[in-house]
């Protein structure tokens, strides 16, 4: 079918995550009549995370559970994670509006709550809902560490719920929802104006293949992600009906198109092209994460940034005890801390020749980890600590064995384990800068070495997403063009943009800025400001 339907709105939002729907719910409270658009049906990477948000600088829950946070101390430890990818003044904005921000969320539904995780974790069990979610104590020494991970109140993956949420402030806002909508084409005026998009959707397509279409896409999604190859199998179907059946809608947005629709690590053609080392890795998104904001923006003359940073996790908890281990290469020299968050240990793991990398321990510090991990990991957790603990472990009565064993230079595993054991002993800061409550001295066999390489595993997998973007203003999320002018009428947010977390990312970094950026590109696009004055602002 392609004859074409026209409509209209004030703003138009491209997908429909937690930036998509934060952008929506601002342009409708600000009085513009917003139609949202979604290849499916709704909620995209959002929906499947685990529904963290990063806030600090004294919100409502850290000051519950007796946490003193301020907005300069989260400024300083983000700084150190943010680097260059957001200007310092937009950084310290993010902080300074980041408790207002969770305060945003649950004026809109979205339920936290202030129960504090006492371990290093990846992410915490229903008993915890505010937790360390960084490497906030590995800087312990440059800034006063805070925990400022608030986990959605759910039980299971919480995002499911932080999105359900944000649906029905949207749809409370009167926002208008178009899902198996695919969006094709931005349409521009002869100066590049953006006026409105062009899709293809089923709407008015057979009962049965609406229903076959969002069935058939949930079914691929989970498989997509711990199987790749079993996802694209599954979604073909999706993709024929979408063919087979879709015609042309033309859509004006009298006041601008936000582009929400995530990035792109379901692409293998730009992840080629941009992060070619990041292979193996658990891609957590859905297939609407195959970089199509991207392109809309990229023909419509946008200039893109940081599209190769892409965030590849290994985490070595829980169990919290495995922060004592040290943390090797196959030439026995020591990688990085092992306290810090699972992205910077994954960075590191990825400069490792051949990206192996395995865990030292000792007797005592196994028991522990082995006592540990029923009280704290998830069901998730749970299975890679077994792994990790029992078939991804070599062990041996000696150290030269171990290693041996494991494939490790034995001179170079001595030497690392002596400087480690030297400086513990003598009260010396750790050599690879763990904080000292986390320094374990290690000398009691038989000795373990545990395989955290990167390489495609379905039980211990490296979770991974993209972090860069179009270019944007970073006050108003106008999109911009090489030269640094606004491309008039058009908006981007989330992981469509460059932003707070497109040089490293911590768990809830993302979704923050979800909300950060999609709250600003719908306020600005409800303005109705395609440019004017400030068109070629540099």
């Amino acid at each position: 079918m392609t004859e074409a339907w026209h409509e209209s709105a004030d703003v138009v939002v491209v997908g429909f995550g937690a930036a998509g729907s934060c952008a929506a719910i601002e342009a409708a409270e600000a009085g513009a009549r917003v139609l949202v658009l979604d290849r499916f049906t709704g909620g995209g990477a959002t929906a499947i995370s685990g529904g963290v948000v990063y806030a600090g600088g004294g919100t409502r829950q850290q000051r519950q559970a007796g946490i003193t946070d301020t907005v300069e101390a989260m400024h300083d430890y983000l700084q150190q994670e943010v680097a260059d990818a957001v200007t310092a003044q937009t950084l310290r904005r993010f902080c300074a509006q980041s408790a207002a921000m969770l305060s945003w969320l649950e004026n809109h539904g979205v339920p936290f709550d202030h129960s504090l995780c006492p371990d290093k974790t990846s992410y915490p069990t229903d008993r915890h809902y505010l937790y360390y979610s960084g490497s906030e104590l590995s800087f312990a020494h440059a800034a006063a560490p805070a925990p400022r991970g608030h986990r959605t109140h759910a039980p299971g993956a919480s995002g499911r719920e932080l999105h359900a949420r944000l649906v029905t402030a949207a749809r409370q806002a009167g926002v208008t929802l178009q899902i198996q909508t695919r969006a094709e084409r931005l349409l521009t005026g002869p100066d590049g104006t953006v006026l409105g998009v062009e899709c293809r959707t089923l709407r008015g397509a057979p009962g049965w293949v609406r229903f076959g279409h969002r069935v058939l896409h949930r079914w691929s999604v989970k498989p997509g992600v711990y199987v790749p190859a079993l996802g694209r199998v599954l979604h073909r179907p999706v993709a024929w009906l979408e063919r087979r059946y879709s015609r042309v809608v033309r859509i004006s947005a009298r006041r601008g198109v936000v582009l929400a629709a995530g990035g792109f690590v379901f692409d293998r053609a730009l992840l080629r092209e941009h992060a070619p080392n990041h292979r193996g890795g658990l891609r957590l998104g859905t297939p609407g994460d195959n970089g199509s904001g991207i392109r809309l923006g990229v023909a419509a003359g946008a200039a893109t940034g940081n599209l190769d940073r892409v965030s590849l996790w290994r985490f070595l908890t829980p169990p919290a005890a495995l922060t004592g281990a040290l943390l090797v290469d196959s030439t026995g020299r020591r990688v990085c801390d092992e306290s810090r968050y699972g992205a910077a240990i994954g960075d590191a793991v990825l400069r490792c020749p051949e990206r192996k990398a395995w865990l030292l321990a000792d007797a005592a510090l196994i028991a522990e980890a082995r006592r540990q991990f029923r009280s704290q990991a998830t069901w998730f957790q749970a299975i890679q600590a077994w792994v990790l603990l029992g078939p991804g472990r070599s062990t041996a009565p000696t150290l030269d064995r171990v290693a041996h064993n494991a494939g490790v230079d034995p001179a170079g595993l001595a030497a690392t384990l002596s400087a480690h054991n030297d400086a513990a002993h003598a009260g010396r800061p750790d050599p690879a800068g763990k904080p000292a409550a986390a320094v374990r001295i290690l000398g009691e066999p038989p000795w373990s070495l545990i395989d955290v390489s990167i390489r495609p595993r379905l039980a211990v997998p490296a979770p991974m997403l993209t972090l860069g973007g179009l270019r944007v203003d970073e006050e108003t999320g106008h999109v911009l063009r090489a030269d640094g002018s606004r491309i008039p009428g058009l908006y981007a947010a989330g992981r469509t943009a460059v932003g707070i977390c497109s040089h490293n990312y911590v768990s809830g970094l993302s979704l923050a800025d979800c909300v950060f950026s999609g709250r600003r590109a719908g306020r600005s696009a409800a303005a109705g400001d395609r440019g004017g004055l400030h068109a070629h602002r540099g």
